[in-house]
């Protein structure tokens, strides 16, 4: 693929990844709908929550591709509507409720809606 990355469909992820995604500076994940893109080389690779890294919590390391996982279920959900409601939230933020869910569901393996 074009600059190296790496694609394959992952079913338990219902989306299309593509790992090594050569963007500098930037770490982890992007999920578009059913396409999440990875910068490094495993998907499965433990990272800290949102809360975590802001300081608001203590919490245990979780997978990367739980947590973008997480994101493809909120895509299939709210379809377009999802890109405007997740900025209206704060966007890439501990306090965006789509990330705390999804960070949710990494520790829980449930809870992937934000107002649950």
């Amino acid at each position: 693929m074009l600059w190296g990355a790496r694609v394959a469909w992952r079913p338990r992820d219902c989306a299309l990844v593509f790992r090594r995604m050569p963007w500098r500076g930037v770490g982890g994940a992007l999920t578009l709908g059913n396409v999440i893109l990875y910068t490094g080389d495993d998907p499965e690779s433990p990272c800290f929550t949102y809360a975590h890294r802001a300081g608001l919590a203590v919490e245990p390391c979780i997978s990367l591709a739980d947590h973008e996982r997480a994101h493809v279920y909120q895509y299939m959900l709210l379809g377009p509507l999802f890109l405007p409601l997740y900025v209206l939230c704060g966007g890439v933020s501990a306090r965006n409720p789509f990330e705390r869910a999804a960070d949710r569901y990494a520790l829980q393996r449930s809870g992937w809606w934000p107002w649950w």
